[in-house]
């Protein structure tokens, strides 16, 4: 499913237009992004977490080389499954 699937099936289920569904679908993906990127933790009971995690620098190899490389410390989002979602997803 990608976001044009996703809109259309908002739109079918709360009875919105397809345009309003896409202006609030693209809305809380903003809203999520930008609040991970400020470092908060955005979560939806049932659904799951979306969430900011550092990496540390490590040690790597240049894939076409085979070389030693040193990949750079940074940030990644992560998202952490809540119960229900892994309840449904997993059929217990």
């Amino acid at each position: 499913m990608n976001k044009t699937d996703l809109v259309a099936a908002v739109a079918k289920k709360s009875g919105l237009s397809k345009k309003d569904s896409e202006k609030a679908v693209s809305t809380i993906v903003e809203t999520v992004v930008k609040a991970v990127k400020k470092g908060d933790k955005v979560q939806l009971i049932g659904f799951g977490t979306f969430s900011k995690r550092h990496r540390n620098k490590r040690s790597g190899r240049d894939p076409r080389t085979g070389k030693p490389i040193t990949i750079p410390a940074r940030d990644v989002p992560a998202f952490t499954a809540g119960a229900v979602f892994k309840k449904a997803v997993g059929g217990k």
